[in-house]
């Protein structure tokens, strides 16, 4: 759950999308999609990009953000936005996902490959979770496996332009194999932890994984 008591939990977005996890809404109980391979099932493509948030966009300037990187880890981060930057950079063209049931095809990131960080990290033996903080102070978690991913990626870009305040700029994670509730906007903190620790929409119904091809939206509980 997030640790900002000024979330805006409360909200009537946030109030629909858990009434959603609790009728099963969009559910089609297929694990494929006959007529098309690349698109999940329950899914339509859209051509713009959709923005859903908790009711805020927080205007972080690249001149005061930082990214914690912390927890079970031998070498803990603190990047100022230069240090990030002077990473090693990937690119990568990647699908989303949403929950909320459209698809986009094709979309083009630059950033730092979730990779990268664990080899400068370097997870404890112990670490098994992910825990993402945001600057609205959402939270989602992750398996160290799913964070691991080869197409996962902190981005800062996309089509060849500095995310949008909108889009979760100056930094969100991209993690394409998962519904995109789960790549985090907004980053401030990356804890690894050893316990599975359920985030903001983890504890309002939502699957803990997310895995569109199985059509995980909505937690079995």
């Amino acid at each position: 759950m997030t640790d900002d008591p000024d979330t805006p939990a409360d909200t009537k977005l946030t109030r629909t999308k858990q009434a959603w996890a609790r009728s099963a809404k969009f559910l089609t109980g297929r694990i494929a999609r006959p007529d098309n391979e690349r698109l999940p099932p329950g899914q339509h493509l859209v051509k713009d990009w959709p923005v859903l948030d908790l009711g805020l966009q927080p205007e972080i300037a690249v001149s005061s953000w930082s990214l914690d990187i912390d927890g079970l880890v031998e070498r803990p981060l603190h990047w100022r936005w230069d240090e990030f930057m002077a990473q090693e950079q990937s690119t990568d063209v990647s699908d989303i996902h949403c929950v909320t049931t459209w698809s986009r095809y094709d979309n083009r990131w630059e950033g730092v490959a979730t990779r990268t960080i664990l080899d400068l990290a370097h997870p404890k033996a112990e670490a098994g979770f992910v825990v993402l903080y945001s600057h609205d102070g959402y939270t989602t978690n992750l398996t160290l496996a799913d964070f691991a991913s080869e197409d996962a990626i902190l981005a800062h870009s996309w089509e060849g332009r500095p995310l949008t305040a909108e889009h979760g700029g100056p930094l969100r994670l991209v993690l394409p194999k998962l519904y995109f509730w789960k790549s985090a906007k907004w980053l401030k903190r990356i804890e690894f932890t050893s316990e599975n620790r359920p985030g903001f929409w983890e504890v309002r119904g939502y699957h803990d994984r997310g895995d569109p091809w199985r059509e995980e939206r909505y937690s079995d509980d």
